[in-house]
């Protein structure tokens, strides 16, 4: 990185601009207790010392691998890691690797990619599948991008399910503004009973984008084949947020007939670490490829005939004019893609469909036996994977508490988000949920006062 020195004069001008005096008027907003040099910071440790007091730190924090039974889910999911994807992932040609963009010595990271997007591609039903977003989120946001360059501009409507994640909706919301864009159906009051015949009135000839759940965020399994049909007769795209777990056991939204499938990689090989980092995957069909933001690697030969990876596509922001990207919020999380790479590479086909089917048989054993408890029930009729509403007989944070002092970590409060769902909490139950855990929290719950 090279550094070009400015003469007085030149930053003078700069701090007109902007319209301070000096630079010491840009850290006003910092308290001056808190400026540099005076950092108020405590008398130099030595390494041992350091790592002892960081152990410490460390050691207060409670976390489901050894000290809470999770029943959380809402996005992110506590499932088994096998060890061979730690183990890959530290190898320093994966760990310390960055932008693949010499291939002639990049050929190990672009094959990880290469195998990621095939995977990806064959799970969704989808043709192609770009190197990963930073999160489902932002996968989301990235598909109305991409029905907006589609378009050229000429639609501008979209059907945003409220049955999509809240924060993949509020995520939405911040990409489109300024684009005068109108979001229609993103709306936490709206009927959630009716499932996919509800959102069909909303497509019209100027929709461009549909963008729906699949299981939605309350665990409901639907078809939306229909859905799909429908709105590609109004000439919209459909987009579906799908869970990859979901995807072994059901049929795939390529099937159904959509456009762009996306969502959060975390359940494939991702601790849950506090939120982040997670890998965004987002797949489509050939034909909307220039389209879509992000790197895509393919597969060639080199000029002897041997098999070699190349970056196929990467209309990213640093490589061409930025007003012609396809993005310019997009990133590779290589370590992460190769993560899930390697997940799915060692569960393979029968390991995967073991997994899903336990999330799913634990998952409907919880809910049959919380049913029984006085004063709850399922709140939805609907068939369910690993997720399900719990109506509850008093406010959820409440019920969490109590669950937490006997070391049980609850499920997520729905009226948070949905002001009509006040009281309903979302279980999430997966392969690492035994049915001592689900026994547990039953019978906590049963012990507990009701109103």
């Amino acid at each position: 990185m090279t550094f070009i020195p400015i003469s007085p004069g030149e930053r003078d001008a700069m701090l007109a601009t902007i319209g301070v005096g000096s630079l010491d008027d840009l850290f006003e907003a910092v308290p001056a207790s808190h400026r540099f040099p005076k950092l108020d910071l405590p008398p130099a440790l030595s390494e041992m010392e350091a790592a002892s007091q960081l152990a410490d730190i460390a050691a207060s924090n409670e976390n489901v691998r050894e000290h809470l039974i999770s029943f959380l889910g809402a996005g992110a999911y506590h499932h088994y890691i096998p060890a061979a994807v730690d183990h890959i992932l530290r190898r320093g040609e994966f760990y310390t690797a960055y932008t693949p963009y010499q291939p002639e010595i990049s050929q190990g990271t672009l094959q990880a990619i290469f195998e990621y997007q095939s995977l990806m591609a064959a799970l969704t039903g989808m043709e192609v599948s770009n190197a990963s977003h930073y999160d489902g989120a932002t996968a989301a946001a990235e598909a109305v991008s991409l029905a907006y360059a589609q378009f050229r501009g000429k639609r501008r409507r979209v059907v945003l399910s409220p049955a999509v994640h809240p924060q993949y909706r509020a995520v939405i919301r911040t990409y489109v503004r300024g684009m005068g864009l109108d979001l229609v159906g993103d709306d936490p009051q709206a009927d959630l009973e009716g499932g996919p015949d509800s959102l069909v009135a909303a497509i019209d000839d100027q929709t461009m984008l549909a963008v729906v759940q699949y299981p939605d965020f309350f665990g409901r399994i639907y078809d939306w084949t229909d859905f799909i049909e429908a709105a590609h007769g109004k000439g919209a795209l459909v987009c579906i947020v799908a869970n990859p777990t979901a995807l072994v056991m059901l049929k795939s939204p390529g099937d159904m007939g959509a456009d762009v499938v996306v969502g959060e990689a975390q359940p494939f090989g991702i601790p849950l670490w506090y939120g982040g980092p997670y890998l965004g995957y987002f797949t489509t069909k050939k034909s909307y490829v220039h389209k879509m933001a992000g790197r895509l690697v393919g597969e060639t030969v080199d000029s002897r005939g041997q098999r070699a990876y190349v970056l196929t596509l990467t209309a990213r922001e640093q490589h061409i004019k930025r007003e012609r990207a396809t993005s310019n919020i997009c990133t590779n999380q290589g370590l992460l893609a190769l993560a899930s790479a390697v997940y799915m590479s060692v569960l393979g086909k029968a390991g995967l469909r073991e997994v899903a089917d336990l999330c799913y048989q634990k998952a409907h054993y919880a809910a049959t036996e919380l049913s029984k408890i006085k004063g709850y029930g399922l709140c939805f009729t609907d068939p369910f994977f690993h997720e399900f509403a719990l109506c509850c007989p008093k406010p959820v944070s409440d019920i969490n508490a109590h669950l937490l002092e006997h070391g049980i970590l609850g499920g997520y409060d729905l009226g948070q988000d949905y002001p009509g769902l006040k009281d309903h909490m979302l279980i999430a139950v997966t392969e690492m949920t035994s049915k001592d855990d689900i026994d547990a929290l039953t019978a906590v719950l049963s012990e507990a006062p009701h109103g």
